[in-house]
Parts: C-alpha cells; structure tokens; sequence
C-alpha cells in the first residue's frame, strides 16, 4: 500500500496517535463542551496553516485546513468589517457635505408652514411644514429633482436654482450663505461682511480724536471709524457698505483718492498686500466679488494686479492734502484686534506740529 501511494507522487504522511485526527478532535470538543471562538479561529487560521506547513504537515491537510478558515472568515468576519465601518462614520468630504445639505434642507422646510408662503391648507398632515411638491412648485424646480436634493444625492446643482431654493424656503442671509457652501456653489450676491466692531473698539476710536484712526480688515475694508478719519478719507456715511473700502477708493474717482498726495507710490503697495491677504481667502466669495470689480473698473489696478507683487502690512507715512486746510502729514500705525490678519485699528499721528494744529482747527470747525 506504501508502494502505491508513493507512486502517484504523494508523501507518506506520519502516523497519527489515536484521537488526534481532525474527526476525533471535533467530536471531543462536541463531548466536553467546549469551543474555539468563532472569531478567534478566523483570526488564528493563516498563522496555525503556515505552523502546520513548517511542522511538515501534509500538503493536503493544511489546504484542507486553510480552506476550511477561509470559509468561515469570509462567512463570519465580513459583516463585522462593514459594521465596523459604518460604526466610525467615515465618509468622504463631499458624501458627508451631501448629507448635512439634505439634513438642513429638511429642516427649513418643515419648518414652513402653507400659509406663511400663501398655499392653501389641503387638511391633515402627515409631517410638519411643506411637502417636497409644494418647495418644489415654490422654486418652480422639478419634484424628482428636489427631492433628490434633499436625499443627499450626487447631482449636479446651478446658483440660479439654489437661489429659488433659498427663496422658497424663505432663507435668512445666513442661511442662504449656508446653503451655497454646503451645495459647494458659488452664490451669485453674497452677503457683504460685516465684522463686529466691539464697543470697546468704538470708544478707542472715539478718544483717539481729533487724530483720525479707523477700523479696517485684511480686504480694506473700513468697520468702522472717528469723525476726524472723514477729514482725510471722505464723506463715508455717503457711499454704500461695498465702497467703504480703500482699495476701491484708492483706485476710483473718491475724495480719498484726490486727497492722499502719494496715491501713485501708494497704490502699488495696497495691491500686493490685497493679493498677500487673499491668498488665504482666494474662493470667499466677498473677495472674489472685490477682486472682479476692480477689475473691471479700473484698468490701472489690473495692470498691477497682473505684475503678481506680494507685500506685507506695516507701519508708514502718508501725506494728506485736505480742502480748505492744505497738507496734512501723519505717521499711521496699525494695532491688531485679534490674531493677524485680521481686524486691525490704524491711528494717524501728526508728524509735526504744524498738521496737530490743523486737527485741532478741524475739531472746532466741526
């Protein structure tokens, strides 16, 4: 018989002692009852095959052996996996800003009653607010199309349709700006910032008088200000919320630009420090907005915005040729309200005596 099994290329493997065989291990753990863990023995399979390769174990048995462990991992340990998976929450940026933008669609709407957006009351209902059809009549959007919206869907979205999203839901400014960030869009008409300017801040700015000092941000734009920064910037309380900022005025017909004596050296330098500032800020629509105006409205400012210069913030002169008074020489310094680059108060000292008196003047005049 060894003869026989020799000639068709199997080894002879080494007699087992009574009760080792696999069959004679299973029915004694059957008999006293006890059992390897399930998850135990799919985690200790490929390692106790490998053991029993190296030990010299017939071929055959630990193919038998492996495969037995693979069935039971592949039937076992699978489910646990994914489980595990969904346990950790892990998704991908834009599956997870999908689910918060279905989860806050669904929010505004139930929130709405028929008659706060005039539709008729149409007896009892089954859930708070409007229904899908009723928002989606509101935007004049396909039914299908929203509710695939508000099901965190991956579909492509238009600013246009958002808007009438945002209108249909009757969407505050904020939440408006929420909407668009979550559909990852850009809004068409963002809302202008408007940092807060603490009290503290104004009463600072009140007692700086009659030296002029202002609140600006990293864009230029001017928060907030004394009665002497009009002296030397304008009439501010004249122009709308969008102008109040210097790069603007600097680069625009404004009285700013008329009275600041070196606006030509000055200019260069406002544009590379625009362009360090947005670096941080390159797809907020606020700047984008500022930039394409700009753009468009000063053909100066785009030449110097194509030349790429980059500068940072600091302390300096300027000279001021103020209507009825004449030159005006100051030295400005920024002073930071938070962590740079962010809000900063920039004061204007006289540089000599002559341009404290003509403040002095100015006050009494106003």
């Amino acid at each position: 018989m060894a003869t026989s099994i020799a000639s068709t290329g199997r080894s002879t493997a080494p007699a087992r002692e009574p009760g080792t065989t696999p069959a004679a291990v299973a029915r004694a753990g059957r008999g006293t009852g006890s059992r390897v863990p399930l998850g135990e023995a799919g985690a200790a399979g490929p390692t106790a095959g490998a053991d029993a390769g190296s030990r010299g174990t017939a071929p055959g048995a630990s193919d038998r052996t492996a495969r037995g462990e693979q069935r039971t991992v592949s039937t076992k340990a699978a489910p646990a996996a994914t489980t595990a998976g969904r346990a950790d929450g892990e998704l991908a940026p834009a599956a997870a800003r999908r689910q918060e933008l279905a989860a806050f669609l669904r929010s505004r709407r139930e929130r709405i009653s028929p008659e706060q957006v005039g539709l008729p009351e149409t007896g009892r209902r089954r859930t708070p607010g409007l229904r899908r059809e009723e928002v989606a009549h509101l935007a004049t959007v396909g039914v299908t199309w929203y509710t695939w919206l508000e099901q965190g869907r991956d579909i492509q979205v238009s600013a246009q349709v958002l808007q009438s999203v945002a209108r249909a839901l009757l969407l505050d400014p904020t939440e408006r700006a929420h909407l668009f960030v979550l559909a990852g869009a850009e809004d068409p008409a963002p809302i202008v910032e408007c940092a807060t300017v603490t009290p503290a801040a104004r009463m600072l700015l009140a007692q700086l008088e009659p030296m002029p000092a202002a609140v600006l941000n990293s864009r230029y734009d001017v928060l907030a200000y004394n009665r002497a920064y009009t002296w030397i910037a304008g009439d501010l309380d004249a122009l709308p919320f969008e102008d109040r900022n210097l790069m603007w005025l600097a680069f625009t017909g404004s009285e700013f630009q008329r009275s600041l004596v070196d606006i030509e050296e000055a200019r260069p330098a406002m544009v590379a420090k625009f362009r360090t500032a947005m670096a941080d800020h390159g797809a907020e629509p606020a700047w984008k907005t500022l930039l394409n105006r700009l753009r468009k409205a000063s053909p100066d400012f785009e030449e110097m915005w194509q030349q790429h210069e980059v500068a940072g913030l600091g302390n300096g002169l300027k000279r001021f040729l103020v209507p009825d008074v004449g030159l005006m020489r100051f030295e400005y310094t920024n002073l930071w309200l938070g962590p740079q680059p962010g809000p900063r108060l920039v004061a204007y000292t006289p540089l000599d005596e002559e341009t404290r008196s003509k403040l002095e003047a100015l006050a009494v005049r106003s």
